[in-house]
This record gives C-alpha cells, structure tokens and sequence, in this order.
C-alpha cells in the first residue's frame, strides 16, 4: 500500500512538469508557425511615366479664317459687237496677255482705215505747206514776195503738223479700238467659266462681263484676332519672343482636319480695331503649288504667339486640374509617388503645356493611377499611347 502511494505521488509530481515541458516546446515553435501563415509581400505595380524633356515651345493660337485669291481680275469687253470665238478652256490656267475671246473686228478695222486715210491727207497737206514755205524763204531774201507771205507760210506749215498730229492720234486711237476686239488675260492664274457665249452682243453700253480670272498661288488667309492678342503679339515681336525667326509662321487645318504641309506667312496686321467686334482683321500668305486649296474655303489658322524658353507638352490625363491648382504625379528615384503643383500656359488637342513646376529627367505618371494602393513604392515604365505601335 505504501509503494502504491508512492508510485502515484512520482506520477503527480512528473505530470506537471511534463506539461510545462510542452509548454515550453510548442512557446519555442510557435514564431516558426506565425511566419508560415503570414502572407508573402506584395510586388510593386507598374505606372507609365514620362521623362521630362525641357524645351522651347511655341505657344500658338488657333482662329478661323478664310482663303482668298491673291490677285482677281474681272475680264470684261472694251468693244461693242459680236462675240465671233472662246479661245480658252473653262476652268484652266491661263498666262497674262493671252487671248481669251474674239469680238467680230470689222467695225474697228473700218474706223482704223479712215484714221488712217486722214493721217495720209494731214501728211499731205504738211508735205505741201512745208514746200511752199521752203520757196519762199529765198524770194524774201530778193525782195519778190513780202514779209507777210512767207509768215502765212509758216503758219500754214505749223497748222498743217497740227493737223497731222491730230490724224495720229486719230490713228492710235482706233488702233486702240481694234485691239480691244481680242480680249486678254490681264492676270496669270486659273478662268472661271464663260460669262458670254459665241453670238452674243457684248459692250453696248457697259462693259461687258466676260470671265473671272483668279491667282491661287500663292493665296490669302484673312482671319480675325482679338485686340488684346494682337498687342501681346506686337509686343512679343518688339521684344523677341515671338518667333525665333523673323517671319511669323502660320500653319493651316483645312476643314477636313489635316494640316496644310507648306506654312504660310503673316503678311501685315490691319491698322485698325473694329469698332463692332473688337477685332483685328490679319492677312497671311499661303503658297498653293499644287492649286489643291481654293478661294472660299473656310481653314483654322494656328499661328505662334510666344516662344515659352523652359516647357513640355503633356497628356491630359497627366494632369489634373481643380479650382485650387494644377498638379501631376512625380515619381522619385525610390519608386515613391508624390503630387506636385505645376502651371499650365496652353493646350492644343489632347494635351497641357506645362510651363512651370517640373524639372529636366524628372518622371511624370501617366497611367496607372487606379493601381496605387496605399503608401508603397512603384515601377516606373515608358508610357505608351494608346494604339501606337509597340
């Protein structure tokens, strides 16, 4: 009995330290177990970004203008009479002096011969007078004719050179008159349609209309600027910053959207605002080589304002504008991101022009904004637009 008790006492005394053993065991292996079921650590997202490039940027302006021939000349008949023959083709190119119609010559040819027929009857009549002068010059001398006559012979031959000089004009004059009867381009440049037809009286009382000719290389672009831009330009223009050349560019976007490949030049600015609109009403000139623009037709113009030193363009959605600022997505060079303020001077199409607030190689966020979570570092990639090539 007594080694009974003994045997269950050692069993009570051994129980609690083989749970405290446990105890110590399993509290030793428990770190190892906590870090297997803890989750493994997150990559970092990609973001596109672009690299800062600082340049010189034009900041340009866009109006709406209209083209113009450079030169239009109305053809019209000088002649009266019947309109015998069309020598050009409709719609072609024609040269200055070149024959477009014929207008029946016989009444003219008729006037020219008569003028001409009283030239010969004044050179007559000179011819004469002048003889009869040149006799009598040795008969003063002889005391057979008086003073008095060889006077009236020098008058004579001075009324008989008037005569003539009046049968001379006479002569150009209807000269004039049957050169009108061909009717000539007084232009280069491209004939509209024919305003009369063969067999038609032209000239009876005004001049007749007989085509248009107009000069489409190069054109005009009339368009109107604001007051207050115009002076910004003149000043920048006084001060160098408009252009870094001395011919102020334009850059035409005919209606379909696509830009003119040759620019024009700003020709003059008009000397007066208008008092209705408020505008200044600019003419630039366009070369048309090609004859693919017309006059009519309705263009934007973008033209330079000022030359901004130290700018870069960015993509909308780099930049996001509120009533407090602009500011864009900087990520450093340890893949952390931070807002940044920035002043925007421009926009053209999808972009911004940032003109303050960002330095050359800094990297701006473009996409990848719905990725960011939380406070952790990301991998900046190129950003590529979409729908360019890879």
């Amino acid at each position: 009995m007594h080694t009974s008790n003994n045997r269950v006492r050692r069993c009570l005394w051994i129980l609690p330290v083989f749970i405290v053993v446990s105890i110590g065991i399993a509290g030793c292996k428990q770190p190892d177990a906590l870090a297997t079921a803890a989750p493994s650590g997150i990559p970092a997202v990609e973001v596109g970004v672009i690299n800062i490039r600082l340049d010189a940027v034009s900041l340009e302006q866009v109006y709406t203008g209209r083209l113009e021939a450079s030169r239009v000349a109305q053809v019209r008949a000088q002649a009266t009479g019947i309109v015998q023959e069309r020598l050009f083709q409709e719609g072609s190119d024609v040269h200055a002096g070149q024959t477009l119609f014929r207008i029946d010559p016989a009444p003219y040819d008729v006037a020219l011969a008569a003028a001409q027929g009283q030239w010969a009857r004044a050179q007559a009549q000179w011819t004469q007078a002048v003889a009869q002068r040149d006799r009598f010059r040795p008969l003063l001398k002889e005391g057979a004719v008086s003073e008095e006559t060889v006077a009236n012979a020098e008058a004579a031959v001075a009324l008989a050179d008037a005569e003539r000089a009046v049968a001379q004009a006479a002569v150009n004059q209807a000269a004039l008159q049957r050169s009108y009867a061909n009717v000539t381009a007084p232009i280069r440049g491209r004939i509209g349609r024919a305003l009369a037809t063969e067999g038609a009286l032209v000239g009876q009382s005004d001049p007749t209309p007989l085509a248009v000719i107009q000069q489409i290389d190069p054109l005009f672009v009339n368009f109107n600027q604001p007051a207050r831009e115009a002076l910004r330009l003149a000043q920048n223009q006084q001060t160098g910053v408009a252009t870094r050349r001395q011919v102020i560019e334009v850059q035409i976007i005919t209606e379909d959207g696509q830009a003119y490949p040759i620019p024009g030049r700003l020709l003059f600015t008009e000397a007066s605002v208008s008092e209705q609109t408020g505008e200044v009403i600019l003419r630039a000139e366009l070369p048309n080589p090609d004859k693919r623009l017309l006059p009519g037709l309705f263009v934007r113009v973008r033209m330079a304002q000022s030359v901004i030193p130290q700018a870069v363009w960015l993509p909308q959605q780099a930049v996001t504008r509120t009533a407090e600022g602009d500011r864009v997505t900087v990520v450093g060079l340890d893949g952390m991101v931070a807002p940044r303020s920035v002043t925007v001077g421009g926009q053209r199409s999808n972009q911004w022009l940032v003109v303050a607030g960002l330095s050359e190689g800094e990297q701006v966020m473009v996409d990848g904004f719905q990725k960011l979570f939380g406070n952790g570092p990301v991998k900046a990639v190129p950003w590529t637009p979409a729908g360019s090539a890879h």
